[in-house]
């Protein structure tokens, strides 16, 4: 036999996942984690802590914004394709308050050459709290190394 097996795309996903948090002190002091990866998707939770609440005594947007972010981030490079955001934006539907987890799940929505679109819906328990639609732009380069130099989805 020569080399190893491919890995299974949710493998993949997983892996990605792993070698993109290693660096990620954003989303980890923030209190975040991953709750659920797989391709094209992601899940990732975070409490709503005091430092994160505005004047308005509601947790400030750009946490959440963040939170969404950061779920839009690891669904965009889930396939193994070095991905960066080219566009985010958010609606703000009810408030988040202090101590409310909040939950971000990331779909892909499309993947057509070096562009993607990605949905998160972020909630606190079953109400939903804000939707963002983020554009993905890959940049070239992997996150993990794949058999034969091969990436998950594009090769370069």
């Amino acid at each position: 036999m020569s080399g190893a097996a491919p890995l299974s795309p949710d493998a993949l996903a997983r892996a990605c996942a792993d070698a993109m948090w290693q660096d990620d002190r954003a989303s980890q002091g923030l209190g975040m984690q991953i709750i659920e990866i797989g391709p094209g998707c992601a899940t990732l939770r975070m409490t709503i802590q005091p430092h994160m609440v505005n004047g308005h005594g509601i947790a400030h947007g750009g946490f959440i914004f963040t939170l969404a972010d950061s779920a839009f981030a690891f669904a965009c490079n889930s396939h193994n394709d070095r991905t960066v955001a080219a566009q985010g934006s958010i609606s703000f539907i009810r408030p988040g308050k202090l101590g409310d987890v909040l939950t971000a799940r990331a779909s892909e929505v499309s993947r057509s050459g070096r562009s993607g679109i990605y949905d998160v819906r972020v909630t606190a328990e079953d109400t939903v709290i804000a939707e963002f639609r983020g554009h993905s732009r890959s940049i070239g380069g992997t996150l993990v190394p794949t058999p034969h130099g091969s990436a998950g989805g594009l090769t370069r």
